[in-house]
């Protein structure tokens, strides 16, 4: 089995640095493709409840035979139910779906309600308290959607979790992140769909690694420090995606790799969405 590492969030909470994406998985598929990763290594699983399957990603876990505690848990809240009494209906639904008797890590999936995501943070610290979620972080929030819960809350999230990959690199955000203890996990890792893998920085850095360009890129987020959650319905691909801790890039192709920023997004804008 991968070695992955845990890395530790900032109240104190072990998340693995490597995990599956289930963005874009039809509900039917999800099990298979949950208890593909699980066994072959995943301890990460990352969903949402606007991702419509929850329920899916709950089926795998029941079937795998796993405890709970072995595995890390994240799903999101969806835009549309912020605001203290709909947040707390919305996490009891997803928790039914997911079968689960708490959650790892519970994010604001996107800061789009200017004036309900603070309330809603208080109620994810009130679902803390009550011992029912174990991590509460934020998920595409810019400096000024952070500064705001700071300002209005004094409790910083464990994590950001933004859309992050060579052709939008974020050192900006991430240093931000980083100054107030916040973890970076990145979605969208791979830039699907952009040509990222075919970049001759990494098709020729992989050759002379012997490691495919997915990989390569996987490596690159997790030597940033990045949390980082390729998504694949390819069992294959799933399997070598997490094959990324048995080699190291230079100093030198790590900056090579940054260097192909474009500030490129292949998602929605935070600062526009909604």
């Amino acid at each position: 089995m991968p070695n992955v590492p845990n890395l530790q969030l900032n109240d104190g909470i072990q998340i693995p640095q490597l995990g599956l994406g289930v963005w874009q998985v039809p509900q039917e598929q999800t099990a298979e493709v949950v208890l593909t990763a699980l066994n072959a290594g995943y301890r990460h699983i990352d969903t949402a409840a606007g991702y419509g399957n929850e329920a899916g990603v709950g089926d795998a876990l029941r079937a795998s035979g796993l405890d709970h505690e072995d595995v890390f848990v994240t799903t999101k809240l969806a835009n549309g139910e912020h605001g203290r009494d709909r947040t707390l209906r919305a996490f009891d639904e997803s928790m039914a779906k997911l079968q689960l008797e708490y959650l790892d890590l519970y994010l604001i999936h996107w800061p789009q309600q200017a004036d309900d995501y603070v309330e809603t943070w208080q109620t994810f610290e009130e679902l803390q308290r009550e011992g029912r979620i174990r991590s509460i972080g934020v998920s595409n929030f810019q400096k000024t959607h952070l500064r705001k819960l700071f300002d209005e809350t004094g409790v910083v999230p464990s994590v950001n979790q933004v859309e992050q990959h060579p052709y939008l690199v974020q050192d900006d955000l991430r240093a931000f992140n980083a100054e107030h203890g916040i973890a970076t996990e990145a979605w969208s890792p791979l830039a699907k769909g952009g040509g990222l893998l075919g970049e001759d920085v990494i098709t020729s850095i992989a050759q002379e690694l012997g490691k495919d360009p997915a990989q390569v890129v996987l490596r690159w987020h997790v030597q940033l420090g990045n949390i980082v959650i390729p998504k694949s319905v390819t069992p294959s691909r799933i399997e070598s995606n997490i094959e990324v801790f048995d080699f190291a890039l230079t100093d030198e192709q790590v900056a090579a790799i940054s260097g192909l920023n474009r500030d490129e997004r292949t998602g929605p804008d935070p600062d526009t969405f909604g």
